[in-house]
């Protein structure tokens, strides 16, 4: 299950144990799907948050790749172009 997918499902899980606490007639059921809302709703924050960090090790990693190929290209065929490599 992808992140966003994994995200969904918990927020669609969240929803839906609001749904029923807001229909439980006995007040037990009701505070059992409250703290259902909570527990889905702390792995929907997780899931979030793991997100964002994948996201962000990946732009990290993306500038580190360009950072050395442009490092690379100077390298061969020096700072001012070409004509420096002779």
């Amino acid at each position: 299950m992808s992140a966003a997918t994994q995200l969904q499902f918990y927020r669609a899980r969240a929803d839906q144990a609001r749904a029923d606490a807001d229909a439980a007639a006995l007040g037990h059921v009701r505070e059992r799907c409250l703290r259902s809302v909570e527990a889905w709703e702390a792995l929907a924050s997780r899931a979030a948050k793991s997100e964002e960090l994948r996201a962000a090790e990946a732009i990290r990693k993306a500038d580190i790749t360009a950072e050395t190929r442009h490092e690379n290209t100077i390298r061969d065929i020096g700072p001012s172009g070409p004509e420096d490599s002779r």
